[in-house]
């Protein structure tokens, strides 16, 4: 399995690459640049040439790929426009909140997720089993941003349950009790958006494997046998019907860092997905670049990730 492993992580090499290219090509592409929006009456035109050439935005684009790809296989992504700080530490301030984020919806999404998938699966064509189902179609054709405001004018605003900004209280000094608190105060409301919107697949795989392992040969076996219906769904039909939901945890946690756009817009949550949107509305192509490299190398590394998970979960699976 480990020479499986380090040959895919090879190949991410090639991929990175033509990535890397698709993503400046397209930035590129954007209309205006991060000096766009200093250009007022007053402006001299001059001083934001002279900014352009300081930047190197006025090299040709294969010139500023070169030296940017150069750098950036060396980890540094340039320096934020907007900002003004080194883009790799701007992402890995604002990575830190949104990896807490991801962690706490990944928990709560698989605390919904599985009993109510278990359900649906034991007690087919029962009433039960179709609230669950419709509640699973509810939440998959909803859209992120609507069930999002509705939570949040809900719970923030109107019961004042949750905070509606920010990812912690200012009041607190880092690393004390009231602190940690705070930081998960703030992220649960989001992180519960999240978990609903995202537990749709879950419920209906978990529940399409138990509806198939019930007509099983080993599941009749059992059952001969006289063993005890709960026992037969916890030992034999369950422990089996997860193996679907491992496979999707990999991309599960890895599409989750990559941080919910609207989730943390929505909820003001300093996260990568809201500086994602505010970089893209400055032009700021040192951060979006680096952003989306960020992704597509998540989104490479969830793939790995669910093929280990499954080889680890079923010995008879192995990794290509």
């Amino acid at each position: 399995m480990w020479k499986t492993i380090v040959r895919r992580v090879l190949i991410m090499i090639p991929q990175l690459f033509v990535l890397s290219l698709l993503i400046f090509i397209m930035a590129k592409a954007m209309p205006g640049d991060p000096f766009t929006g200093m250009i007022t009456p007053d402006t001299d035109p001059a001083r934001i040439e002279e900014l352009r050439e300081k930047a190197g935005l006025n090299d040709p684009w294969y010139v500023q790929y070169v030296n940017w790809i150069g750098n950036a296989a060396q980890g540094d992504f340039g320096k934020s426009y907007t900002y003004k700080i080194q883009v790799s530490t701007l992402i890995g301030e604002r990575a830190l909140n949104t990896f807490w984020l991801s962690l706490v919806s990944v928990i709560l999404l698989y605390l919904i997720a599985i009993p109510l998938g278990v359900l649906a699966g034991r007690y087919q064509d029962t009433f039960l089993e179709k609230t669950i189902v419709l509640y699973s179609f509810v939440t998959y054709a909803i859209p992120t941003f609507v069930l999002a405001l509705i939570f949040l004018y809900i719970f923030g605003y109107q019961l004042h349950w949750f905070p509606t900004v920010g990812s912690v209280d200012i009041k607190y000094d880092a690393g004390t009790s009231g602190y940690l608190w705070s930081k998960l105060y703030h992220m649960l409301l989001p992180a519960i958006t999240t978990a609903v919107l995202g537990t749709t697949g879950v419920i209906q795989y978990l529940r399409s494997e138990i509806i198939d392992a019930k007509s099983m040969d080993y599941v009749r076996t059992a059952r001969s046998k006289g063993i005890p219906v709960r026992k037969v769904y916890s030992r034999h039909i369950f422990r089996n019907s997860l193996l679907p939901i491992a496979a999707f945890l990999g991309f599960t946690i890895t599409g989750l860092l990559g941080g919910s756009i609207f989730i943390e817009t929505i909820f003001g949550y300093p996260g990568m997905g809201q500086l994602f949107i505010s970089s893209l509305s400055s032009r700021d192509y040192s951060v979006i670049t680096a952003l989306v490299m960020l992704y597509g190398f998540l989104a490479l590394l969830g793939s790995l990730l669910s093929d280990i998970i499954m080889s680890i979960v079923d010995p008879r699976i192995r990794i290509e």
